[in-house]
């Protein structure tokens, strides 16, 4: 399916001033698909898991799949939709956990220096969604 977006992507997937955020029902693309499309066309971000990854594991399973090769800046963080308000802060409190615990196991691994990882969290939990959406 991703071959549909080339004509789009080969036109305005480096425009500085063009954004597109892409999300999927099947988990298995974000990995195979489109993390390779973020990693390539600046102008691509992935959105964030919604319904498969609604879980500790499942954002863990989004990170694992997806970071190595879009990065963590080629991602939109992470927004909510509305169709039930009362689980909205849940489910972004799981999200900043989720996200922070994802960063310090690259801490304790050596990875990212403290200091760095502090940044990671901030710009998943915040400035990602808020930089994606012109907020």
């Amino acid at each position: 399916f991703t071959r549909n977006l080339r004509p789009l992507l080969n036109r305005f997937g480096s425009d500085p001033n063009f954004t597109l955020v892409l999300f999927n029902l099947d988990e298995t693309t974000y990995a195979r698909e489109l993390a390779p499309l973020a990693g390539h066309y600046p102008a691509v971000k992935l959105g964030p898991p919604w319904w498969f990854y609604d879980s500790l594991n499942g954002i863990a399973r989004f990170f694992a799949g997806v970071v190595e090769t879009a990065g963590i800046y080629n991602t939109a963080g992470f927004n909510d939709d509305t169709r039930a308000y009362p689980s909205i802060p849940a489910r972004h409190d799981l999200w900043r956990r989720a996200a922070a615990n994802w960063v310090a196991g690259l801490v304790v691994r050596h990875i990212v220096d403290e200091e760095d990882g502090a940044a990671m969290v901030r710009q998943l939990a915040y400035d990602l969604a808020k930089t994606t959406y012109r907020l």
